[in-house]
């Protein structure tokens, strides 16, 4: 039922008392124990002065100690904060919006990753899931979407430390403070949060938190197809001919792509895998022609480093990917900016929409019967309204993680190590994990969501030390730098060696890393070293 208890009023204490003496003398702190209190210092809590000054009334204020950690998304980054918690021996409460476990890792279950088992499995879950008989799949096998879950998510729910602490079919709506908005400064850090959700009958409920951990992801909110962050003109009434990314091309949706003509806009590997499996359909469907547009002039990011890339199945998706645009089984429409939509009345193809675009020599028109929209994600901000949260004005990602994260910099495998102080907000007991962290940079790597939480549960612990040591290791996923040859500059790779492939920029086989490949909560571009986004000027004629 709805939480609806008032917060608990902490006792007063009695004139003449040593506790009412020692309240008088809580360095600058006004009436220990009432709630209106404030710190002389406007960079110090009054809940952090009063401890600092040994207010015994500082225990226990709201029960606050009492109240579960809440996890908001039941991913591998969500699941993964509920296994360190747990093992850490903190209550804990998860929320998921799906109907089970990994809900939007089944939307792109078809979808195979780029990395082997060995390193998509977080270390506090493969403790608790060994600790019931669970073996391990094969270590270096890569699985599909739909293997994540079901040979790793759902039997890690089932643990005991997590069986009953999970509910499915609960969408969080909005994060609070209980009993003030976001304005409210006085006495705000001695209320709980408070997670209102819904649940899939629409009953409304309002849960208290000690914490909680935002590992809700960014899926469902894809970037829009217009130029400069918004909608081109007649987007939305083109909704009927446009899907998200990542539609599974040879299974479920085959009869939306089969002899029809599909443009695929965007540049990261959701866009290669949807395009590789448009090649494949193509190959037994007459009539399937596939058109692929990118707003920039090079694609060489996307094509990567072949077999220098650490991941030998990424160095692949590349190498693939290049010699079918080679072969004209898909046409490459470079600087392509698309401009406006328009769904004509009989138009020149029966049943398409007209996407319309600037490039370098004018105006151009492409006719598509579908058009998949694998330009990205970004996070959903209107659930935190209330709640005060730093973020970098660029990324959307906490301000002090951002410069690390910065895709216009970096690329996912050169961001640094970075834990529970860089996830902070000014919401104490608030942060962001996972993919949503890293708000609009695509840089995200599963490995690096389960070092976030795992740093995040042990400062809840009161376990600084533990919280402080961040490590991250990973490979050279990609080529050294963005000046050597890629692809798009030389001639076709060696042949990729699954079980044999080496970096230039480290030893001969990959260090653990774990990466979503096609996921939208794990996209990463194929370079190993600092440039991300900025590289591409120095390959402009890729």
């Amino acid at each position: 039922m709805s939480e609806s208890t008032s917060p608990t009023t902490e006792p007063a204490i009695e004139p003449g008392t040593d506790a009412a003496q020692a309240a008088e003398a809580c360095c600058g702190v006004s009436a220990c124990c009432t709630p209106g209190e404030q710190s002389v210092d406007p960079a110090t809590t009054a809940r952090q002065a009063k401890t600092d000054a040994g207010c015994g009334c500082v225990t226990g204020s709201e029960g606050g100690d009492e109240l579960p950690v809440v996890v908001i998304g039941a991913g591998p980054i969500g699941l993964a904060a509920a296994a360190h918690l747990a093992e850490r021996g903190l209550d804990f409460l998860v929320l998921e919006a799906g109907e089970q476990v990994g809900a939007a890792i089944s939307e792109w279950g078809h979808v195979r990753l780029f990395s082997p088992w060995r390193y998509d499995i977080d270390a506090a879950a493969r403790r608790l899931l060994e600790a019931t008989g669970w073996t391990a799949p094969p270590a270096d096998a890569l699985p599909t979407g739909a293997e994540l879950v079901r040979d790793y998510l759902i039997p890690l729910s089932q643990v005991p430390a997590l069986a009953g602490r999970i509910r499915t079919g609960t969408r969080v709506i909005a994060v609070t403070r209980h009993g003030v908005d976001v304005t409210r400064t006085v006495d705000r850090e001695e209320r709980p949060l408070l997670v209102r959700a819904v649940e899939a009958d629409g009953t409304v409920r309002d849960l208290r938190a000690r914490a909680v951990i935002d590992a809700s992801g960014t899926w469902g909110r894809r970037n829009p197809l217009g130029h400069s962050g918004l909608p081109a003109p007649g987007e939305e009434q083109a909704a009927d001919h446009i899907t998200g990314p990542l539609p599974d091309v040879l299974g479920r949706d085959r009869h939306r792509f089969s002899g029809h003509h599909t443009l695929v806009v965007g540049m990261g590997h959701s866009a290669a895998n949807t395009l590789l499996s448009l090649v494949e359909l193509a190959e037994t469907e007459p009539g399937t022609r596939i058109t692929w547009a990118v707003r920039g002039a090079s694609v060489a990011r996307l094509y990567g480093g072949g077999d220098a890339d650490g991941l030998p199945a990424r160095g692949a998706l590349g190498t693939r990917l290049k010699r079918a645009v080679a072969s004209g089984a898909i046409e490459l429409v470079r600087s392509f900016t698309i401009t406006r939509f328009t769904v004509p009345d009989g138009g020149p193809v029966t049943g398409s929409v007209e996407v319309i675009g600037a490039t370098p020599d004018g105006e151009r028109v492409l006719a598509a019967d579908v058009v998949v929209a694998a330009t990205g994600f970004r996070p959903d901000l209107d659930m935190l309204r209330e709640v005060r949260v730093d973020l970098d004005p660029a990324t959307e990602a906490p301000v002090k993680l951002a410069p690390l994260i910065d895709p216009n910099f970096h690329s996912c495998g050169t961001v640094p190590p970075h834990g529970e102080r860089e996830l902070a907000h000014p919401e104490q007991g608030f942060y962001l994990a996972g993919m949503k962290s890293y708000g609009r940079a695509p840089t995200f790597l599963m490995a690096t969501g389960y070092e976030q939480v795992r740093s995040i549960a042990a400062a809840l612990a009161g376990d600084r030390e533990a919280a402080d040591t961040v490590q991250l290791d990973l490979p050279a996923t990609g080529v050294c730098s963005t000046d050597l040859p890629t692809e798009d500059e030389a001639g076709e790779p060696a042949a990729v060696q699954q079980d044999q492939a080496s970096s230039c920029c480290g030893g001969s086989a990959p260090e653990p890393v774990t990466i979503g490949i096609g996921a939208p909560a794990g996209v990463g571009f194929a370079t190993g070293h600092l440039h991300g986004y900025s590289g591409d000027a120095e390959r402009g004629g890729a």
